[in-house]
């Protein structure tokens, strides 16, 4: 089969991109460019039959994913499938099935989330690879890279769109780490499992050592890589040091190989980081990786906020994604305190859309400055319905309204009689006479 990249190398426009495009208002032959030059991927596996193709990249709106998933307290398919339903109630773009529960729980999960989900889903198949291999040999350093490969080949088969691929970490990435130290060390789960792995084996990462065979199984589905950022900083004391750099260096060649084997490729990115170093962070993996579509953890720009760290990373996103990131990953109240629940997904969904949608304003992303402006001039006119359908969250603005305003007044409560909206029309208006 031919992949969406290899497509547009040969100057083929897909039906995936004729409704990316339409989606986006923008040409076709725009699309297909910026996936030919590798500045914009359409995760769309083969076998994922409910997808409504959407696209992440360079000039696009940017988009945002949610995680879901199970856990080993908490299995329950129906719990993400009500999950899925809000996040893409919410507007999500993507969800990505995080499950760590049995082997058996997790096919069925991604499976189910699969049959149901409109929007593109990605996994981390080192995860289910290590839960397998501590249910059959009693630990995760026991799996076998054949292992690793079988489980990519199984998610990528079932029809799972882009794939979190742990590439970067090698020894030399490791032996970064050890030399400078951290305070987190670690806090990427796929990256803790490959480094103890490593370590234990004295072997390398074989995602790396056998990439070409990664790659063989991506094309077979045209899954686009996630390649992942392992070394990823956990507190913003550990932010771009020389392990997270180091990893970064190796991913973009590695972005090099998969263009080259007509594969579509991401890079993921930080993490926690202070505001002065998101620029920086996105600019160098803009150089390194050629451009490639940037997917970005928040990023968390404080470590004091548990509760709130939706809005940490949402004041994060916003200047990724203004300094060129193209895909947020959500974070919602519950980060670093328990699974989220169902309002907190919706939650850290808006927060992360509010940032998106805030950078896409700077960017002149088609359509952006257009909603806003309608949301103006129905202020303007004190239009309550039209403000409400323009929301970006109708359902929590209907209900603040009906809740503050109990007497149906035309203004709000709070300014009443006292309206700047209408005593300045009436004002202006008399000068106007």
């Amino acid at each position: 089969m031919t992949t969406q990249r290899q497509a547009a190398l040969q100057g083929e426009i897909t039906p995936a991109m004729k409704r990316v495009a339409q989606k986006e208002q923008v040409s076709p032959e725009e699309i297909m460019q910026g996936v030919a030059d590798g500045v914009i991927v359409i995760p769309a596996n083969i076998n994922h039959d409910e997808l409504d193709p959407g696209a992440v990249g360079q000039g696009l709106r940017t988009k945002v994913n949610a995680n879901i998933g199970t856990s080993e307290d908490f299995p329950e398919v129906e719990k993400e499938l009500e999950k899925l339903a809000a996040a893409v109630d919410a507007g999500a773009d993507a969800v990505m099935d995080l499950s760590m529960g049995s082997s058996e729980g997790i096919d069925e999960t991604r499976r189910a989330i699969l049959s149901e989900s409109p929007v593109m889903v990605g996994t981390v198949p080192i995860y289910q690879a290590g839960v397998e291999a501590r249910e059959n040999a009693g630990a995760i350093v026991f799996m076998t890279a054949d292992d690793m490969f079988e489980v990519i080949e199984r998610q990528c088969r079932d029809g799972v769109d882009f794939i979190t691929v742990h590439c970067g970490i090698t020894r030399q990435a490791v032996d970064r780490l050890q030399e400078e130290g951290r305070v987190t060390d670690i806090v990427s789960r796929g990256g803790s499992f490959m480094t103890a792995w490593m370590l234990h084996r004295d072997e390398e990462n074989p995602l790396y050592s056998e990439y070409d065979r990664l790659l063989n199984i991506a094309s077979a589905y045209d899954v686009t890589l996630s390649l992942g950022d392992a070394l990823r900083p956990g507190c913003v004391a550990d932010s771009t040091d020389r392990a997270q750099i180091q990893e970064l260096l190796i991913l973009g060649e590695l972005v090099d190989r998969a263009r080259d084997a007509g594969v579509q490729v991401m890079v993921e990115g930080p993490g926690h980081l202070p505001l002065d170093q998101i620029e920086a962070n996105v600019l160098l993996q803009k150089r390194l990786c050629h451009q490639a579509p940037f997917y970005v953890l928040g990023p968390i720009v404080t470590d004091v906020a548990p509760g709130y760290d939706h809005i940490t990373s949402a004041i994060g996103g916003a200047l990724a994604a203004a300094s060129g990131a193209d895909f947020l990953c959500y974070v919602t109240p519950a980060e670093h305190l328990g699974l989220p629940d169902e309002q907190d997904v919706r939650e850290g969904i808006i927060a992360a859309r509010i940032a998106a949608h805030a950078a896409d304003l700077t960017g002149g992303v088609a359509g952006a400055r257009e909603w806003d402006e309608k949301m103006a001039r129905a202020r303007k006119a004190l239009d309550w319905s039209q403000q409400i359908r323009l929301a970006m969250d109708p359902q929590k603005a209907r209900q603040y309204r009906q809740q503050k305003n109990a007497q149906q007044m035309q203004q709000c409560t709070m300014c009443g009689q006292y309206c700047a909206m209408e005593i300045a029309e009436k004002a202006l208006g008399e000068v106007e006479d």
